[in-house]
């Protein structure tokens, strides 16, 4: 069983849902309202064309249902199971205009959530016996992090901070115009005591003098290897060596992966779960 993110509340998912039906809907969805009867009932089955791991199974009833309430959604595949070509997903039964008006969200939503999470338990499979946990990043499609987040989680990785608000992270640039890693550092550590905020700092590292620097600095829960070969993080593993968390990032690939797990890091951050991703071919079919 998939656990729910602690993003994913009844609000914000409503909230996702009535932006993106503002979009597509608009004042009136006119091709259904003008070629279909009102009070038509019919039913459409979730067809499933492609292999992977299926996401936004939940999702989809909660369009479905904000949609039109009297819409009966039948589960047969559970978000995270996989899936092959012939396999129906769910099935949906009420008012014809209502099924039509959800379908394109629906479809949407699950095709590249389904994406997502199949290419999340790929990588994921690769290092599980590491021990070493697979993050995604903020690299996510503008008003769409929630459904891709989720669905990170449903292929068995781990989010990292939500957005900009719920971590602190000191990247190259915040360094560069802070004056340092160590001015950086002091600077956040007196801003979080001064407006009360109890957030994680992380900071991102280049080079193993960096790494010393954050370490003589303190304060720090975790460290960023950023673009290092293999070779160089787990000599920077060892010189930290527990005293804060380490998580590699930077054009990682399923290629070098394994070879990264291996360092010792304990967190290894993608972009490409949710920036490089291909959408998996589903299609909502009258029956």
């Amino acid at each position: 069983m998939v656990v729910k993110p602690h993003y994913l509340t009844e609000k914000s998912i409503s909230d996702f849902i009535s932006a993106a039906l503002l979009e597509d809907v608009g004042p009136g969805d006119y091709s259904t309202l003008a070629a279909v009867p009102a009070g038509t009932q019919n039913r459409a089955r979730l067809l499933i064309k492609d292999s992977g791991i299926l996401a936004g199974v939940a999702l989809a009833q909660h369009i479905f249902h904000q949609v039109d309430p009297e819409l009966r959604v039948n589960v047969l595949l559970e978000d995270g199971s996989p899936i092959q070509y012939g396999d129906i997903g769910m099935t949906v039964e009420g008012s014809a205009r209502s099924i039509l008006t959800a379908e394109r969200l629906v479809l949407n939503c699950m095709q590249r959530m389904s994406g997502v999470a199949t290419y999340t338990h790929y990588l994921n499979s690769l290092i599980e016996d590491t021990g070493v946990r697979l993050l995604d990043t903020r690299k996510t499609t503008p008003n769409f992090r929630l459904p891709e987040k989720w669905a990170v989680a449903i292929g068995g990785g781990s989010n990292h901070r939500f957005g900009l608000y719920d971590m602190v992270m000191l990247k190259d640039n915040h360094i560069d115009y802070a004056g340092g890693i160590k001015p950086a550092i002091k600077a956040t550590q007196k801003y979080l005591q001064e407006n009360s905020l109890s957030l994680a700092i992380e900071v991102e590292t280049r080079n193993l003098e960096e790494v010393k620097e954050v370490l003589e600095t303190g304060g720090v829960q975790r460290i960023m290897l950023d673009n290092m070969s293999p070779v160089l993080m787990k000599e920077a593993v060892a010189i930290i060596n527990g005293r804060s968390e380490t998580e590699a990032s930077g054009g990682i690939t399923e290629k070098t992966i394994r070879e990264v797990a291996e360092s010792g890091v304990n967190f290894i951050s993608v972009g490409a779960l949710t920036h490089s991703v291909k959408s998996l071919d589903i299609s909502l079919k009258a029956f």
